[in-house]
């Protein structure tokens, strides 16, 4: 008498593999930053209390070399408002947020202008500080 084995098909299960590829995405989409401005270095000026900052999509940055950057792309004072404009074009009033961090030992020749051009552009500035700490 002769037995004959049954085959036994070894497949992916595709429902399994769908669900890893949309957590795959959902976690790089968490852990993405559409614009870097890690490599910019600048300390914050300290003041004995501070509010917690909501996030912003639009960063402006004045750093230890007096440069401007703008959501980490270095830029002009010229060009500033309109690229801060650009940015918010079509946010209602209340969303327009801009987080300004300005090295604590640049002086005001160089960050009035900056912010002469947040308000040009219609932004509402919210100054990036460092809470004193307590000795």
């Amino acid at each position: 008498m002769k037995i004959t084995r049954r085959q036994v098909s070894a497949d992916v299960p595709a429902m399994a593999m769908g669900d890893i590829a949309f957590l795959l995405v959902i976690f790089f989409v968490v852990l993405a930053k559409a614009e870097d401005d890690s490599h910019i270095k600048w300390t914050p000026a300290s003041v004995p209390k501070t509010e917690q900052l909501q996030m912003t999509d639009v960063r402006v940055v004045i750093d230890t070399e007096h440069k401007v950057f703008l959501n980490g792309q270095q830029t002009s004072h010229e060009l500033l408002a309109g690229q801060i404009e650009m940015r918010l074009l079509g946010r209602p009033a209340g969303d327009r947020r801009v987080a300004l961090k300005v090295h604590r030992e640049v002086p005001a020749n160089m960050f009035e202008p900056v912010i002469e051009a947040i308000s040009e552009a219609g932004g509402e500035l919210e100054h990036v500080l460092e809470e004193k700490k307590k000795e």
